[in-house]
């Protein structure tokens, strides 16, 4: 059975490492054009969960050759301050990339911070116009997390043209945009929430499942139809009798029981996630060095006739 349930898992840090492969030959040839990315990460307060995710994307960051700056402000550092600090960094050429972490103090509502960052340079694909750019299947800066759940399924075998689906959870970063990136890819999908009455009777029918509502064990192997996939978003810290342990929203043992393949947590859909962030990284630089050249080339005389 350890054999069966090992070549079900869709293994994230094994997709992530193929992807920062791609990624630093990237980051050498824009580095040969006097473009090289560098990232700026703005946190506010002492949260440890927010310095958890700096140490990842720091580290990850530095294996495909990319500066990386984290930045610390003091909570009590007001919302007007913060805006016009990352007005700056949009308007600093040598900073292509700006990370906003969670949570913030309650002072600060965190949409105006995501919503202040040039859409090419929010990495993360929080701005508005690029998680609305998603409806138009342009995924050039699309949310982290929706892309690297996708791209989880189409590591199966499964074809995506035509394939039932359900999205467990609506939120406007995660759930929402997972919903539009399948249908752009030909899935019929259906999203549930928490005002749906039944939500066993969707995921029983659907060929994939994905789950991100932060509640541990909320899907279990008798909601999953034979053979489905299951990508687990949901991360969330539980106590057990061995200490705190790192879980998804759905039962890892008995979904693994049913599904055809599923993510595992931690190490599904988290390293995939952050791969997709320095992918990110490398196409907000590409269109900043764009940008740049096209505002400041040399005009060509026009012909006279």
């Amino acid at each position: 059975m350890k054999s069966e349930i090992e070549h079900k898992l869709l293994d994230g840090r094994g997709i992530a490492a193929r992807m920062r492969e791609a990624i630093a030959a990237d980051v050498g040839l824009l580095k040969k054009g006097g473009w090289a990315p560098k990232l700026v990460s703005i946190c506010v307060g002492d949260e440890d969960a927010a310095h958890i995710y700096v140490r990842n994307q720091r580290r990850a960051a530095e294996k495909v050759g990319m500066a990386f700056e984290p930045r610390t402000y003091p909570a009590d550092i007001g919302a007007e301050e913060l805006l016009g600090i990352v007005q700056g960094l949009n308007v600093d050429p040598r900073i292509t990339g700006v990370i906003i972490q969670r949570p913030m103090p309650d002072h600060i509502q965190v949409r105006d911070i995501q919503r202040a960052v040039h859409p090419l340079k929010d990495l993360e694909g929080m701005h508005p116009s690029n998680i609305g750019d998603i409806v138009y299947n342009d995924l050039r800066m699309g949310p982290c997390t929706a892309v690297a759940a996708v791209e989880m399924l189409k590591q199966t075998p499964l074809q995506l043209e035509g394939l039932e689906v359900t999205v467990i959870g609506h939120s406007a970063i995660v759930g929402k945009p997972i919903a539009f990136l399948l249908m752009a890819e030909g899935a019929t999908v259906n999203v549930c929430h928490h005002m749906t009455r039944n939500v066993a009777v969707h995921s029983r029918q659907a060929d994939a499942v994905f789950v991100a509502v932060g509640k541990p064990g909320l899907v279990t192997g008798d909601m999953i139809k034979p053979g489905a996939a299951v990508i687990d978003i949901g991360i969330n810290q539980i106590e057990t009798p061995d200490g705190p342990k790192v879980v998804g929203d759905a039962d890892f043992d008995s979904c693994a029981e049913v599904a055809g393949w599923i993510t595992p947590v931690p190490g599904g859909v988290g390293p995939v996630t952050v791969a997709t962030l320095l992918r990110n990284a490398v196409t907000a630089a590409r269109l900043q060095q764009e940008h740049y050249e096209m505002a400041f080339s040399e005009e060509k005389p026009q012909s006279v006739r």
